[in-house]
């Protein structure tokens, strides 16, 4: 039964989606613990050690989302898709709520989502489905070959997915001028660019 789900949680708060198609959008996260991708430039490695956080009831967690009074909730990591997501996002759902998904896509995506990100990682293979499954692909870039890998991956989701080039938060100063160069030219002209805009406005 949900009520007897738990799942590892790093944090839960309110806030504005700062990347993607989304930006900007008032939304509730759930930042689940556990993460096996581990990529080095990673802004919230705390969230990686399932056992440095508690686990909290479905019931916990849908209650925070509904309290929240916000109708979009984003469930995220970490690698949230470790987790079996049904029970949760059936729970959310009975609440009326929008459920988004941000993921990897290197384990199966398991729950009934709203939409999907997906950011694949070198690091970890994505699954063929997952690319099947994304409203959204969006790839990190931290240097100039990351374009050619973001090809690579565009190739394996659906034509009506949004392709977004991001640019790593500590590098992005370097990056902005490389991907500029990219959308400019006719090879990119299918991506848009995501910046994180949270991190500008000082919000979580």
């Amino acid at each position: 039964m949900a009520e007897l789900t738990t799942y590892p949680v790093m944090e839960v708060f309110p806030t504005l989606q700062g990347e993607g198609r989304y930006t900007g959008s008032p939304s509730y996260f759930i930042r689940l613990a556990g993460c096996d991708v581990g990529c080095s430039w990673c802004d919230v490695k705390e969230s990686w050690q399932v056992e440095d956080h508690p686990h909290l009831k479905v019931d916990e967690l849908v209650l925070g989302a509904k309290n929240s009074g916000l109708p979009m909730v984003v469930v995220t990591g970490g690698e949230p898709c470790m987790y079996n997501l049904e029970p949760l996002t059936t729970a959310l759902k009975k609440e009326g709520l929008k459920i988004h998904l941000e993921t990897s896509g290197a384990h199966p995506i398991l729950g009934d989502f709203d939409w999907i990100t997906l950011s694949p990682k070198k690091f970890k293979a994505c699954l063929p489905d997952s690319y099947l499954k994304a409203n959204e692909l969006k790839v990190v870039v931290v240097n100039k070959h990351d374009l050619k890998w973001a090809r690579e991956q565009a190739v394996n989701v659906k034509d009506d997915t949004l392709l977004y080039l991001q640019p790593e938060w500590d590098r992005k100063e370097q990056v902005h001028g490389i991907i500029k160069e990219f959308l400019g030219s006719g090879e990119g002209s299918v991506w848009s660019l995501s910046t994180q805009t949270h991190k500008y406005l000082g919000i979580p």
